[in-house]
């Protein structure tokens, strides 16, 4: 039986004991351009944090920071793993798919794993094994001993994810790893991240590809010109910068209800058939409210847009920032 009073410490050190990434208050500079802007975040051990934000917004930038390829101008990067706080990159310890390929072309894949494992301190046979189960696990058991040239783009791309997680690291570093991925590949490599993060790992996720950000990650963090533009649970983010979306079907005319004051907008789908989009901050109540009683209606759903259209908002200033 747990006396009063342990159970809350013994939580509380295994909070502070949690593997972490923690980034704070980061500033990079290149000549006169102020690349990277007092950024700041936690990527916490089994969740999957989405790092966002569109071209030249400073991700790159941020990740190579992290991974020690270029040094903040202020600011510290942290990696905290076993109660202990990391002044530098943990390279045993860290997994890296960067968005620019590196495998070497003429290289056997198993060699190039091995290769790339035995960096990390893992036995060529130890990295052997575990290769081996994962080429199995992504369909290219057969292709072990080919050349890195001879494979197509989405089979490198599995190989490369598979050097970068080969060493079983505690922190995970994913930028486009869905590039050149068919639909069946993808949702491979979202039930593999899952499950990386589900197992302890601490995963930060780039990606242009909202949708598969939308299904994977637990929270999000998205930057615009090198500095913070919002971040927290996607339900959040929702909740403060997304709108909501009327899908109707209608006997008649769609213009009683474009009229609303609730509405914003309108787009019809075909016949019959329109989304009207809700003023900003509007709920869905009110504009039920507004609806007219013979407006004909034959049928209505309310959603939230997708992580996509609030990205494409923010990221061309609609919202400011």
């Amino acid at each position: 039986m747990v006396e009063s009073g342990i159970l809350p410490r013994m939580r509380g050190y295994w909070l502070m004991a949690a593997d972490a990434l923690m980034v704070t208050a980061v500033n990079k500079t290149y000549g006169d351009k102020h690349v990277v802007k007092d950024i700041s975040f936690r990527a916490q051990a089994g969740e999957i944090l989405g790092f966002l934000g569109p071209n030249g917004a400073g991700k790159t930038t941020t990740i190579r920071m992290i991974m020690g390829i270029t040094a903040p101008d202020s600011g510290k990067i942290v990696f905290q793993t076993g109660g202990r706080q990391l002044a530098g990159v943990p390279k045993e310890l860290v997994g890296y798919l960067p968005e620019e390929r590196g495998l070497y072309k003429d290289a056997c894949v198993m060699h190039i794993l091995q290769f790339l494992a035995g960096l990390k301190n893992v036995s060529r046979q130890e990295a052997a094994s575990r290769a081996r189960r994962w080429l199995a696990k992504f369909s290219l058991a057969d292709y072990a001993n080919a050349k890195v040239e001879q494979l197509s783009k989405g089979m490198a791309q599995k190989v490369q994810f598979i050097a970068a997680v080969l060493h079983q690291p505690r922190f995970i570093v994913l930028d486009e790893p869905f590039a050149g991925l068919d639909p069946v590949s993808q949702d491979l490599f979202k039930a593999e991240i899952k499950r990386l993060a589900a197992d302890g790992a601490v995963v930060l996720l780039s990606s242009h590809q909202m949708n598969i950000v939308e299904e994977l990650c637990d929270r999000i963090f998205l930057i615009n010109h090198g500095q913070e533009v919002v971040s927290g649970r996607l339900g959040e983010i929702r909740e403060r910068y997304g709108s909501y979306r009327v899908h109707v079907e209608l006997g008649a005319d769609a213009d009683a209800l474009v009229r609303l004051p609730a509405v914003a907008g309108a787009e019809r789908l075909g016949s019959g058939r329109w989304v009207l989009y809700l003023q900003d901050y509007v709920k869905p109540e009110e504009f039920l409210r507004q609806v007219p009683s013979d407006v004909g209606l034959r049928e209505l759903s309310i959603t939230r847009p997708a992580l996509h259209d609030i990205f494409v908002k923010i990221a061309t200033g609609r919202y400011g920032g």
